[in-house]
């Protein structure tokens, strides 16, 4: 995970890949059986909290219950260990009731030699350490909870202050400190303390320091025909042909490669491609693919294909060289392309794909395939697209469900929706995702069909933020055809007046105003800027400078229409040949700028004022607004605070 730190990526994705792979420090430590010759290891980040175990905790599965569960107690953990079987790893972390059984058995503590019981409960898994914890109840929440629900002793051995509390504790002391109850510890630091008793316990053949982990591999095969097969087949013994089917015994023996002269390996044609229940997958069906003769030896194609996640773990790596007959990639093609500067994809592949994308990177990097440790330099979550907004008028009585309104029953009241008849009732507006089964989806193809391709690619990038979530509207995609048809009637009546100082502002701030906004991400803003300059073209009558530099702005969202005016007015084509505009930085300056004037925070007016004025003027100008006026009519002016060109914020008391 250092690489993250490098990378210009959403703190969201970094925090979800860190706890995926979950890493702690702590150490192993052994805990003796009464009676056994087993021992149970256990792994813990907080080995200076020993002294505090009170209990031991097995997961349902461990291999040792049977051992150290008592006749006295074998059907009570029987029955808790079949219930534990229904349900599964993500029911067993959520759940807030606290379950357990005492096996009747005991671990010995290696720091004092105390008797500690040992309890089985589903809240400790097989699959993360080694399946037992020691529980330490005064200092973690669930042995806390648990030791409170089933009566179990609760010592205090790390004190915020350095000494024992006065009382017995309420809540478990999660965070460090300095050691109590500890013997010889006492007195040290949490650091400190895990430093010492870790060495201790290595030195006594009782524990050692670890790293663990809770990254689970991704398993890289599936019962499936659609993915790349995996190029893999095993030599066959049988007595039969086992392409017809005979009754004939298949023994297939030890796995081998398949030559590099026979790649790649294709997939059959299927007249089913339905999984079906046979656990070696549908290829399996496909005999005559599978079963081949080789040299007098039969052999067995691999039936197991890889994961949709085999390719897109890599594929960037081919983009830099697509072409490419002889390798996958070529050193030159990557030293050139890599890093990526900007991946844009959805949050939802944080832990899966960009994370085990990182991991194959990082094993390229290792063998000195690749130039760069890291493959996404900049990282961009796109919002979903959801389903048409969806108003619900609100029942009198909570008890009765909320009522469906058409689109047309209401509108939109300041930042609320409202009753259209009323003006005054509000209604609840939400948004779903977009899913078949809601049947909200929009097909794109529809779209296209009715306001042409430019106009969905403008829409998508104008309805906001690149990240966020927004929702469907096909009624607004009228507003953004409006200006497109505006863009073409601007082409076909373009003349060669010249452009006025006014004019040529606009011009260069939206050349200006564009570019920043697409290096940002910001599409949305850009495209405004567009729709005040279209505007602005239309006033002064269609200048040709004008119109040809609208086009290039145009041309990243609506490059259809954009290639279009640009034929029309009179250019070869084709405008992706032409360099991005420059703006000239003099006329991007105003002489005049209107700066909001507001009274005790609140907005009262703006005023237009010489771009270098001061305070004094901006205050004089201020007065002259009705609103202002009115306000400092009813008070005293006590502060004034001059932002220069910006704001002005009068205080009144």
């Amino acid at each position: 995970l250092e690489g993250l730190e490098g990378l210009d990526w959403p703190n969201s994705t970094r925090t979800m890949q860190r706890e995926w792979i979950g890493r702690s420090e702590g150490a192993e430590v052994t805990f003796a059986v009464e009676g056994q010759e087993d021992t149970l290891e256990i792994f813990t980040t907080r080995p200076d909290t020993l002294f505090g175990a009170t209990f031991m905790v097995l997961a349902p599965e461990h291999p040792l219950v049977a051992k150290v569960t008592t006749a006295e107690e074998k059907d009570a953990v029987d029955a808790y260990v079949r219930a534990a079987k229904n349900r599964s790893d993500l029911e067993r972390q959520q759940s807030k009731e606290k379950t357990g059984v005492a096996t009747g058995g005991f671990a010995l503590n290696p720091v004092n030699g105390a008797r500690v019981p040992i309890w089985i409960a589903d809240y400790v898994l097989m699959g993360y350490g080694t399946g037992a914890i020691m529980a330490v109840p005064a200092h973690d929440t669930r042995d806390f909870e648990f030791a409170t629900e089933f009566g179990i002793p609760i010592v205090e051995v790390v004190s915020a202050t350095g000494q024992p509390s006065p009382a017995p504790l309420t809540e478990a002391f999660t965070a460090h400190g300095v050691a109590v109850n500890s013997g010889r510890y006492d007195g040290m630091t949490t650091a400190d303390m895990k430093a010492a008793i870790i060495r201790d316990l290595e030195a006594a053949g009782q524990g050692k320091g670890r790293v663990e982990t809770k990254l689970r591999d991704w398993v890289f095969s599936r019962q499936r025909y659609w993915g790349e097969p995996i190029p893999i087949v095993f030599p066959v013994t049988t007595e039969g042909d086992p392409r017809r089917g005979d009754d004939c015994e298949i023994h297939f023996d030890r796995p081998q490669a398949v030559p590099e002269d026979e790649l790649p390996v294709r997939l059959p044609e299927l007249d089913d491609y339905a999984p079906g229940d046979d656990p070696a997958g549908v290829l399996a069906r496909a005999t005559d693919w599978r079963f081949f003769e080789k040299g007098g030896q039969w052999f067995a194609r691999e039936t197991n294909t890889m994961p949709q996640w085999a390719g897109s773990c890599w594929y960037y790596l081919r983009f830099c060289d697509p072409g490419n007959d002889e390798a996958a990639f070529s050193k030159a093609a990557v030293e050139a392309w890599l890093p990526v500067d900007l991946y844009v994809g959805g949050a939802e592949h944080a832990v899966l794909h960009l994370l085990y994308a990182r991991f194959w990177h990082m094993v390229l990097y290792d063998a000195g395939l690749v130039p760069v440790a890291e493959p996404f330099q900049k990282l961009v979550h796109q919002g979903l697209i959801m389903g048409p907004l969806e108003y619900l008028l609100p029942a009198a009585n909570e008890d009765e469900p909320l009522r469906s309104l058409p689109e047309g029953d209401v509108v939109k009241k300041g930042g609320d929706f409202v009753l259209a008849s009323d003006g005054a009732t509000r209604v609840i507006a939400k948004s779903r995702k977009m899913s078949k089964s809601l049947g909200n989806v929009v097909n794109p193809d529809d779209i296209v069909h009715s306001f042409g391709a430019d106009a969905l690619r403008v829409y998508e990038m104008f309805m906001g933020p690149l990240e966020a979530s927004k929702p469907w509207n096909t009624e607004s995609i009228n507003g953004i055809k409006r200006f497109l048809d505006r863009c073409w009637r601007l082409a076909t009546e373009a003349t060669d007046a010249t452009l006025d100082e006014a004019t040529a502002r606009t011009v260069h701030k939206a050349i200006r105003k564009v570019g920043g906004d697409i290096e940002a991400l910001r599409f949305n803003t850009a495209i405004s800027a567009m729709m005040v300059l279209s505007q602005e073209l239309q006033k002064a009558g269609s200048p040709a400078l004008g119109v040809e530099t609208l086009a290039q702005l145009l041309h990243p969202f609506a490059p259809h229409l954009a290639e279009e005016m640009w034929e029309l007015l009179g250019h070869a084509p084709s405008i992706q040949k032409v360099p991005w505009p420059d703006f000239d930085p003099a006329l991007v300056v105003d002489d005049v700028v209107e700066v909001p004037v507001q009274v005790n925070g609140k907005k009262r007016g703006v005023v237009s004022l010489p771009k270098d004025a001061d305070e004094a003027t901006a205050l004089e100008a201020a007065r002259g607004v009705d609103k202002v006026a009115g306000e400092l009519a009813k008070g005293t002016l006590r502060k004034t605070i001059w932002v220069p060109g910006r704001i002005l914020n009068l205080i009144v008391k």
